[in-house]
């Protein structure tokens, strides 16, 4: 009766991403207001790394002032900046020339010409910004099925910001000319009032118009060409290049309402996908659980039952199974230490994303609060620490551990050293791109501080209260003599277990798993947290019951050494994802440099290595709590 329930969540869960985020207000706007455009940045999907607006020689304004920015849009590359459009709600303007303080064109030097030019052939795109609004192209898609001309239909998709400029054959060509189009919504009122307007849509359509076809006045307005005879503005990378920036603006009266004006922008055109992959995954997991439960409480029950037997224990002690290596399961593992702390660092980053995922899906994180995410997450991995520390110094004491200070140290700074390690030299490579995507120096003492100031102390908070509550109990005790391991079958080998444990997991998510990488590398937004939600539960289900079999297998082969194996095996999906992410590369990115590259492959790893931990520690903590379960069960002289 699991699916009435399933279907309400997900139909709740559905609901929420149309929601705005409480506590964006609306701006109000009357007649002829200023209405802000700024920009934000300049993205490619090839290259991998963002640039600021000015950057290139656009037309600056009088003064250039920049946003205040939270920790996510600097992590981001986010530069949000002013710019000298003009543009006043709902009064029309057919053309304006920008930088106009002369009547001459802009001349570009040959260094200014060849940059654009670079970041032309480059694929970038302009995001601009309107009262919060992402600019957007509007690319008309006719879905011709029928072969027949009059049944063409009009799929509208919209593509984030505009292109910088296109090829054709060898000459480059910029949009100089932007045609903003921007839709309002009338706001009702009583009578004897001014009518209000609030902006719900910014749409943009690039033009290139060369230098002799534009006419222009003294008043800096000018006249576009008719019809199609005008040519576009070439950019000749190897002289100075002659042109003027443009732009019009045209408004629109729009029924949307400001609260879904960010719909047109998260319209998923294939939300059956989901649909798909989240049924196929719960069929999965259902059948799986199944199984598992059948063959193991079964053979369970009979192993139990077996070994409870009074009067032929004798005969019973002969066989193998599990109940063989009973004084050795709990024997501590190797290097406990590093364990535990890896595990802790496993349960912080757990706590922190289900966290953010939940709260990301009742629409506290919309894309339209640039930022929240990444800042969201970064201060819950800190607060987390506490949880971390908790389980890591119980778990400790639990191996027979005894050096808690040293223990605490290594939990609060393993994992996020390597991961502050590798995105630090992967940052050099950014500054040396001179990109807007490198963390500033600032950024990065307050990111340092944060992690010594807040999560430190709290580790080692968690860490003192965990090493001191009492260590997790043992069912059996451990014998003196470690007992002989006897010769293992070939499938008891340390990576066919990773490959065989982490493929279900992976088939659960690894739909998802696109759409997530799609958002990273291609500047797609995603929203779609309800179903992440789901495919997390999923995640945590399938892991553990992966996790279940492979410890029963491993102690019925008399091998009790399942404390490590365990934790790389349980993680095996981040091997699939680490092969996906790579197929994903070659086969969706046109990423031909060595930097971008690069960073693709050490951010990837970062997520692996994250991925890794996480369903290793759900797995470890299933494994342990069967363990002691089963040996609980059976009498032992």
């Amino acid at each position: 009766d699991w699916l009435p329930w399933s279907l309400l969540l997900l139909s709740l869960t559905s609901e929420t991403i149309a929601f705005y985020v409480p506590g964006v207000a609306p701006t109000n706007f009357h007649q002829n207001d200023p209405v802000e455009i700024k920009a934000v940045k300049l993205t490619s999907s090839r290259t991998q790394l963002p640039y600021e607006y000015y950057s290139l020689p656009f037309c600056q304004p009088t003064k250039i002032t920049y946003k205040a920015e939270n920790l996510g849009e600097v992590l981001r590359g986010d530069r949000i900046v002013n710019t000298p459009f003009q543009v006043l709600m709902n009064s029309e303007k057919k053309c304006e020339v920008l930088c106009s303080k002369t009547k001459d064109p802009v001349t570009l030097t040959v260094e200014q010409s060849r940059l654009v030019a670079e970041r032309i052939t480059e694929d970038y795109y302009v995001h601009l910004i309107a009262d919060n609004l992402p600019v957007a192209t509007r690319l008309e898609l006719y879905s011709n099925r029928d072969g027949d001309d009059k049944k063409k239909e009009k799929d509208v998709q919209f593509e984030h910001g505009y292109r910088l400029g296109f090829t054709d054959v060898s000459k480059i060509y910029l949009h100089n000319h932007l045609s903003f189009i921007l839709y309002y919504h009338r706001e009702d009122l009583e009578e004897d009032q001014e009518h209000t307007y609030r902006v719900v849509r910014f749409e943009v359509i690039p033009q290139s118009i060369r230098l002799e076809d534009l006419k222009t006045d003294e008043k800096s307005s000018c006249t576009l060409p008719e019809g199609t005879n005008s040519s576009p503005q070439e950019i000749d990378p190897t002289k100075e290049n002659q042109l003027y920036f443009t732009y019009s603006v045209h408004w629109e009266e729009s029924d949307i309402k400001w609260a879904s004006r960010w719909d047109t922008y998260l319209t998923m055109s294939d939300v059956q996908i989901h649909w798909f992959s989240i049924i196929n995954s719960v069929v999965v997991v259902f059948f799986l659980s199944g199984i598992l439960s059948m063959i193991i409480i079964r053979t369970l029950r009979k192993d139990i039952a077996n070994y409870n037997k009074e009067d032929d224990i004798e005969d019973t002690m002969e066989e193998s199974g599990w109940k063989l290596v009973h004084g050795d399961v709990f024997r501590p593992p190797q290097y406990p230490l590093i364990l535990s702390s890896l595990l802790g660092s496993g349960i912080q980053l757990f706590c922190m994303i289900l966290i953010v995922i939940f709260v990301a899906m009742l629409g506290m994180l919309s894309p339209s609060s640039r930022g929240a995410l990444m800042t969201t997450a970064c201060f819950l991995f800190m607060f987390m620490g506490v949880f971390g520390g908790f389980s890591a110094g119980r778990l400790y004491r639990t191996l027979k551990g005894h050096r808690w200070k040293k223990g605490a140290f290594c939990t609060a700074t393993l994992y996020p050293g390597v991961v502050f390690g590798i995105c630090f030299v992967l940052n050099c490579f950014i500054w040396g791109k001179h990109s807007s995507g490198a963390v500033p120096f600032p950024t990065m003492v307050a990111l340092l501080c944060m992690w010594f100031g807040i999560s430190l102390p709290l580790v080692y908070l968690g860490y003192y209260f965990g090493f001191r509550k009492q260590p997790y109990d043992n069912p059996v005790r451990t014998n003196q003599i470690p007992r002989q391991i006897p010769e293992q079958r070939w499938y008891m080998n340390r990576f066919v277990g990773i490959l065989m444990a982490g493929i279900l997991p992976f088939g659960a998510m690894f739909i998802e798993l696109f759409f997530i990488f799609s958002a990273i590398w291609e500047n797609q937004f995603y929203y779609l947290f309800g179903f992440l939600f789901l495919v997390f539960i999923i995640l945590v289900v399938s892991c553990s019951q992966i996790s279940i079999v492979m410890v029963y297998f491993q102690l019925c082969a008399e091998d009790y050494r399942w404390w490590w194996r365990n934790f790389l095996v349980s993680g095996g999906s981040a091997f699939y994802v680490l092969v996906y992410a790579i197929f994903y590369f070659v086969n969706k990115l046109d990423i031909v440099e060595f930097i971008p590259s690069l960073l693709y492959f050490g951010y990837t790893a970062l997520m692996v290595l994250s991925f890794w931990l996480l369903t290793g520690t759900i797995g470890f903590y299933a494994a342990y709590m069967f363990v002691r379960k089963i040996y609980a069960a059976v009498k032992i002289d």
